[in-house]
């Protein structure tokens, strides 16, 4: 098997039936035809047919290195820049279907899943450490273009620096176990996105640990017996594109991961019970600077949408002629084009790592996930601004197939454009900032790697600030 069709792919989740429950209810039939998911379900499908396009030969899939056949770029583990340059245009093509608002899309555990195991030789020799499984399981997930969510963050129980549970009823996903089949998880991780819909969930420690029990790093099917997936309430408001044009498509389900005495098969274990190896993988590997370069690509598809969303407002009620419209919308220009000069420059300054793949930059790709999330909160408070009144008067589809028609048409025209058209602009710019869909969107980027205080921290203390501090001893030494 090699690149699959997005028929493929729903036909592949349904065949699951994962235990997956929403609204005190649980998924029965095929969760592509449930509510919640059949608009996102039937967005991914399109991704993976792009990889089928012929436009798009050499673009989206590369050979494999086992079988020749075409697999998906995003598993390209790249030993040049034009490679990493390659990797991102993948990227940024998969992310115009969507315009950026798929965040766990999936060639973002794709990548992930790639830079594990491109750093897999970290773990050889340590304890409880099977390198070679991480590579067997990235290579059938190449090989089989199998889709993933993941989950790496404990409920929010208590956040105290030293708390630890004082139960014999584990709430944050512990080893309670092992046997002669592998692992045995019991307890609750957070916000697997797409939880429920992929194949596979992979589950790591990413830091902060404190107990053997909570160290590890596995992957395993997503209707692995004792795997629940509870949703939070759905921000899918309807089927009507007009209505809601982003949310019926691109709405990716939140979860809760319940583990219920699962067994992690030992050839799925990657590492088990060695606290050093949770807290030091993450940042010895490659993963980080090759998410960050996947998700900065994806952020500038995003913010491409958000300023075409802005001037088609200018244009449509004619706005443009105001200084302060201007220095608005200049504000989204300015974000766009820092965010393509850092996604450039980390190319640009690439090198090869110690394993032999061309890393982008990490430093620079920290400032971008350093800038982003402040940055977009803003961009969703541009278009509020001037969107206004707007925003608020917004009748629905069958508003306009009502005997209501000749009123609408006459009282919500606009400068440059019929009332149908302009209500659907402004219908779009409304799901973007202010439905449900909207403001997760804008709590999404707040926190997509995490507290942005903490990443601030390691900005600080991983920049080389030295060369800085020495040109001022010398500037003052001068007489």
């Amino acid at each position: 098997m090699a690149a699959i069709t997005g028929n493929g792919y729903i036909e592949r989740i349904d065949r699951l039936h994962t235990c997956v429950w929403i609204d005190g209810v649980p998924v029965t039939g095929k969760i592509s035809e449930h509510p919640a998911f059949k608009g996102v379900m039937k967005s991914q499908a399109a991704l993976y047919d792009l990889q089928h396009k012929n436009s798009l030969k050499g673009t989206m899939t590369y050979p494999s290195p086992l079988s020749g056949a075409p697999v998906g770029m995003s598993y390209l583990q790249p030993k040049t820049k034009e490679e990493l340059m390659k990797r991102r245009a993948m990227i940024q093509q998969w992310a115009l279907s969507n315009n950026g608002m798929m965040g766990r899309s999936p060639d973002y555990m794709n990548t992930m899943l790639m830079a594990f195991a491109s750093s897999a030789s970290w773990l050889t020799g340590k304890e409880h450490c099977f390198p070679e499984h991480l590579l067997k399981f990235y290579e059938y997930a190449r090989e089989n273009d199998v889709s993933m969510t993941h989950t790496f963050i404990d409920p929010q129980v208590n956040r105290g620096k030293f708390y630890f549970e004082n139960t014999d009823e584990p709430i944050a996903a512990k080893i309670v176990g092992t046997n002669s089949e592998g692992i045995i998880i019991k307890g609750a991780r957070l916000l697997a996105t797409q939880g429920g819909i992929t194949d596979e969930i992979v589950v790591y420690s990413a830091g902060g640990i404190q107990e053997k029990a909570k160290s590890f790093a596995f992957s395993i099917p997503s209707n692995s017996d004792g795997l629940t997936f509870i949703c939070r309430g759905s921000f899918v408001e309807g089927d009507s594109a007009f209505n809601y044009p982003l949310s019926s498509r691109f709405e990716e389900m939140d979860t809760i991961v319940v583990f219920d005495h699962v067994v992690v098969p030992w050839e799925r274990v990657f590492y088990y019970h060695n606290i050093e190896v949770s807290n030091s993988f993450m940042p010895s590997s490659s993963v980080l600077p090759f998410t960050l370069h996947q998700v900065a690509s994806r952020q500038i598809v995003k913010t491409e949408f958000v300023l075409g969303i802005v001037q088609s407002i200018i244009e449509t009620i004619h706005i443009g002629e105001y200084q302060h419209v201007q220095d608005k919308a200049s504000e989204i220009i300015t974000a766009l084009e820092t965010m393509k000069a850092l996604v450039m420059k980390s190319e640009a300054e690439a090198q090869i790592d110690e394993w032999g793949f061309m890393r982008p930059d990490q430093t620079t790709l920290q400032i971008a996930v350093h800038f982003f999330p402040r940055i977009y909160p803003r961009l969703a408070e541009i278009i509020q601004l001037l969107g206004a009144s707007g925003l608020m008067t917004l009748p629905t589809e069958k508003a306009f197939q009502s005997n209501i028609r000749k009123d609408l048409d006459h009282y919500l025209q606009a400068k440059a454009a019929n009332a149908e058209d302009r209500v659907k602009i402004f219908r779009l710019a409304w799901d973007l900032t202010m439905s449900s869909f909207g403001t997760r969107e804008t709590l999404y980027e707040r926190f997509f790697f995490g507290d942005p205080v903490k990443l601030s921290s390691h900005l600080y203390f991983s920049y080389d600030k030295k060369p800085y501090v020495d040109r001022i001893k010398n500037f003052l030494q001068k007489e």
